[in-house]
């Protein structure tokens, strides 16, 4: 999408001067020319007039330069708006979300206000939950586009394709972030509340399509975030009112757990090695979670030879950058 900037004619301020009185109306009036001393000393005034009054007159600065030039270098970043960016990007329909980095310009999206990075990274505190909680609503507005929406954290890697495991027609379908091995045919509904009165599924990992009951399961998670804000006593983060909202909707919406063999929590995958042996194979994502720290992810990832980021770092969805 390009975009051209038009720029009215300025008339030069200067055209219209008056000519220089001469020294009497007897004596003829002689031109004065650039190269003489005094056609310099004025140019050199007219130059220190310009540059200390020009800024503070408002008049543009393109009129001394060439008005096909840009002024400034052209951000690599385009001003797409969501629905654009998302008519763009769309597969049969459906929208991937996830966390991408700065070598990807014009194959991603900035969702306004962009938030402190450094402060969004540490758990628990205010400025992850200002991140994370900006979440639901950014999802229902693709939602209300009418495009399914796959979401999932930047903490996540993918081994196979997880499209296949959306089966049939559900509203929502999500992970369970407990560590307890289920059956490999265990059932997919909502699982029971916990301790807390709410189960402990992840929000780490979402796909919603584009029904009114998962509409409903997002702006339900909006109000629980409202009603449920950070503060220092109670540093929340956004899964809780996201298990709420689960909890509220169940029975007016369809919900699906998806098979915890394909798609383990890091509580699983990383501390029982015996499990990983027996459904060798099944992984599809697995979430490095239960883990604080970037720096630890990362490690752990690496560890593992899960960390697949260097060996594509000049790739893109698109292709080659």
């Amino acid at each position: 999408m390009s975009s051209f900037l038009h720029q009215r004619p300025i008339q030069n301020p200067f055209s219209n001067a008056y000519p220089i009185s001469p020294r009497s109306s007897s004596t003829s009036q002689r031109p004065i020319s650039i190269f003489s001393p005094t056609g310099l000393i004025i140019l050199l005034s007219l130059m220190v007039i310009l540059g200390v009054f020009v800024p503070w007159s408002g008049m543009p600065q393109s009129m001394f330069s060439n008005s096909k030039l840009p002024s400034s270098p052209v951000s690599k970043w385009r001003d797409y708006t969501l629905a654009e960016a998302a008519s763009f990007v769309a597969k049969n329909g459906t929208i991937i979300v996830c966390a991408v980095n700065g070598k990807w310009p014009g194959h991603a999206v900035l969702v306004p206000p962009a938030l402190d990075s450094q402060t969004a990274h540490k758990f628990g505190s205010q400025g992850f939950f200002n991140f994370t909680a900006r979440r639901p609503r950014h999802l229902l507005q693709i939602l209300e586009l009418g495009y399914n929406v796959m979401y999932n954290d930047v903490d996540m890697v993918w081994l196979g394709d997880p499209f296949p495991y959306f089966e049939g027609n559900h509203d929502v379908y999500f992970t369970d972030d407990m560590t307890a091995v289920k059956p490999l045919n265990h059932s997919h509904e909502l699982p029971p509340p916990g301790k807390k009165g709410r189960p402990y599924i992840c929000s780490c990992m979402i796909f919603l399509r584009a029904t009114d009951g998962a509409k409903l399961v997002m702006k339900k998670w909006i109000e629980e975030l409202q009603a449920q804000p950070w503060s220092k006593a109670k540093k929340a983060n956004d899964q809780p009112a996201f298990n709420w909202a689960l909890m509220k909707t169940a029975g007016v919406v369809d919900l699906y757990l998806l098979p915890q063999a394909a798609f383990p929590t890091g509580g699983l995958y990383f501390k029982n090695k015996t499990w990983v042996q027996q459904t060798k194979g099944m992984h599809v994502i697995i979430h490095n979670n239960y883990i604080l720290g970037f720096e630890k992810k990362i490690k752990r990832f690496r560890d593992y030879g899960l960390w697949l980021v260097d060996d594509h770092a000049l790739e893109s969805p698109l292709g080659k950058l």
